[in-house]
């Protein structure tokens, strides 16, 4: 009996064992940034990056401040239009009150929408 306990218990903590070291999804670059979201870029790079992370990887530097790439998690990239336009307003005070103009709301949401995570292959 515990030669087949052991023939059916077995595979199955392994399976178990490979699931927990399975790694969440990466972002996978899409293709070369468009010239909007490269615009998105430097705006991130200028207004973001001191608390958020910005790119493909790394971790923000600020506890309140999500990475970028992990926001389509919370939200459709394509809703923070309208928060760009009325001036980002949020719970924390280290978030600086902002206004873009309609290009750079363009570009930025450009931009996040080009590095959010997606499913590894």
């Amino acid at each position: 009996m515990s030669r087949l306990c052991s023939a059916v218990i077995a595979p199955f903590f392994c399976f178990l064992a490979l699931g927990a070291c399975a790694s969440p999804p990466k972002p996978q670059p899409s293709a070369p940034l468009a010239p909007a979201a490269l615009q998105g870029l430097q705006l991130a790079e200028t207004h973001c990056s001191r608390c958020h992370a910005i790119g493909a990887d790394g971790g923000s530097t600020h506890p309140m401040a999500p990475p970028f790439r992990t926001l389509s998690r919370n939200y459709p990239v394509n809703s923070l239009e309208e928060a760009f336009a009325e001036g980002i307003a949020v719970g924390h005070r280290d978030m600086p009150r902002f206004e873009l103009e309609p290009a750079q709301i363009d570009a930025i949401v450009a931009y996040l929408s080009a590095i959010q995570e997606r499913p590894a292959p």
